[in-house]
């Protein structure tokens, strides 16, 4: 293939400036409702956010990849002509990227997965034909922008129930709060570490049994807990925040929750999401290197995922606030108990969708989930007008992807022409 430098410049280009929309929108899944609750400052949730989403990117990030992303594009299609798929692998990187600046620019918090599915479908079914995109692929996709906030939604309204009962309906909340916060903090590391088992850590080679992935979930989530007792036991009654706000002790400790539950999610989702940023770029790279032979699947190398994580980080630190406020505050008002009760929720949809081979949205899950938080304690405590801006943005997300890339694919192949 000619322009082989040129292709992997502008795929790492490409690739770093879609790292940097996931940092941008995505990660407020794992910040929003921590900062949004007070639990953690927005400095904190930025520096546990960045050692995390890295390390989840780095060591769990995905050391095999598709080819075709996610399984959208049929192979066949581009025999004899493989430079039309890394002309439409850089769109879809641009595409999706270009979306995503604008998403966090106005603060709605999209899906990236969706936007890269998006990208892909747009420049293969118009610049290679209908037949040669797999649409029942994209057809579960679109059931699951129905299926995850609503599985969110559930879980978390369950969640959050149990708390009113379990804890603010007692008799003294206080230590309520202290005898069954371990409980949920073992809750909380076992899902965590089991998304981490099942949908990561298989990806850098260590393919463990379902059994062994719950046996070392277990130990895990025991260390964790023992660690979080610690913490709360630390925790005393505060009487003069008690006179402004009844349960604010026992926010407290809800609050050493978050600290745990922000540090697991951000690993998940680093380990999980990066990708959405890499796929397209380990497919230029793959196609580049093997002089333009197509392969199904290629291990990713280390200083991919290095890239991918770095551009994470990049796009949380620099970009990322706006996103956050939206989940964190605009939907509706967290505490740090409301808070844990959507990120456990979230957590918990995704690791069980894992489990049954269900694609879900990490966005739309919280989305759903803090909106179950906000159902819990009444219709009135949602910002009705925000929802129907972050359903609007959900729907046009896969159709700007798809135009995006489909300019782009063209500009590509006007530059760069027919190589075959």
């Amino acid at each position: 293939m000619m322009y082989e430098t040129t292709f992997i410049i502008l795929a790492v280009a490409f690739g770093l400036f879609m790292a940097w929309g996931v940092g941008a929108n995505d990660v407020a899944n794992a910040m929003g409702t921590s900062v949004g609750s007070k639990a953690l400052t927005i400095r904190r949730a930025i520096l546990i956010a960045a050692i995390f989403e890295f390390a989840g990117a780095f060591f769990a990030g995905g050391a095999v990849t598709s080819t075709i992303s996610k399984g959208i594009t049929d192979v066949s299609f581009f025999t004899g002509q493989p430079e039309l798929l890394v002309y439409g692998m850089l769109a879809s990187l641009l595409a999706a990227a270009i979306w995503l600046m604008i998403a966090s620019r106005y603060g709605w918090p999209v899906s990236t997965s969706h936007s890269i599915v998006g990208a892909i479908v747009g420049f293969t079914a118009v610049g290679i034909g209908m037949d040669a995109v797999h649409w029942d692929k994209v057809g579960t996709i679109a059931i699951s922008w129905v299926v995850s906030p609503v599985l969110g939604m559930i879980f978390a309204y369950t969640l959050f129930v149990s708390v009113q009962r379990l804890i603010f309906n007692a008799k003294d909340p206080f230590l309520a709060a202290k005898r069954y916060v371990p409980w949920y903090i073992f809750l909380c590391a076992f899902i965590i570490f089991m998304v981490t088992f099942v949908k990561g850590l298989k990806y850098i080679g260590l393919d463990l049994s379902f059994q062994m992935d719950v046996l070392w979930s277990l130990i895990l989530s025991l260390l964790v807990t023992l660690i979080g007792i610690r913490f709360v036991k630390r925790v005393q009654v505060d009487p003069q925040a008690e006179r402004e706000f009844h349960y604010a002790s026992v926010e407290k400790v809800f609050a050493v929750l978050m600290t745990f539950t922000a540090c697991a999610m951000a690993f998940a989702h680093g380990s999980n999401d990066v990708a959405n940023a890499v796929g397209p770029l380990a497919a230029v790279i793959n196609i580049v290197t093997n002089q333009g032979e197509l392969t199904v699947e290629s291990a990713t190398p280390a200083w991919i995922l290095f890239l991918g994580g770095g551009g994470i980080v990049l796009g949380l630190i620099t970009y990322g606030h706006k996103v956050i406020a939206t989940i964190g505050t605009n939907i509706t008002e967290l505490t740090p108990s409301r808070g844990f009760a959507a990120t456990l929720g979230a957590a918990a949809v995704v690791i069980f969708a894992s489990g049954i081979g269900l694609p879900v949205s990490t966005t739309h899950t919280l989305v759903g989930a803090v909106l179950g938080v906000g159902l819990a304690r009444g219709i009135g405590a949602i910002n009705l007008r925000v929802m129907v801006t972050i359903f609007t943005s959900w729907v046009i997300t896969l159709p700007a992807g798809a135009l995006l890339a489909i300019i782009a694919f063209y500009i590509f192949k006007l530059i760069f022409g027919s190589q075959s």
